[in-house]
């Protein structure tokens, strides 16, 4: 198997601050869970659950251990750039063939 697949069947896992700071995200900032999925290159459904257990007041400030350090929020602010930016690049090649194909 090819490392992307490997990768792809690990089971990734989150801190309780991770899962706070994307609720967060919906909560607070207004951004929709697809949004927030796309930013932190995760599944909305997972969010979704994340919301519940978070209403549930299985969150609290407790269980954050740690504080995330600035290097932790730089590559979480890279990897969301990074996302955005693939998706306007996959745009671009789309509306780049679409023209070549009409100037034909």
């Amino acid at each position: 198997m090819g490392n992307e697949v490997i990768e792809k069947l690990q089971r990734r896992q989150f801190t309780t601050e991770f899962k706070l700071g994307a609720v967060k995200m919906v909560k607070e900032q207004g951004l929709s869970r697809g949004e927030v999925g796309r930013r932190l290159e995760i599944d909305s459904r997972m969010i979704k659950k994340w919301e519940q257990a978070y209403a549930a007041g299985k969150f609290n400030a407790g269980d954050i251990k740690r504080a995330v350090s600035p290097e932790q929020q730089e590559v979480s602010k890279l990897r969301a750039e990074l996302s955005r930016l693939k998706m306007e690049n996959a745009i671009l090649k789309k509306a780049a063939a679409y023209f070549a194909k009409e100037s034909v």
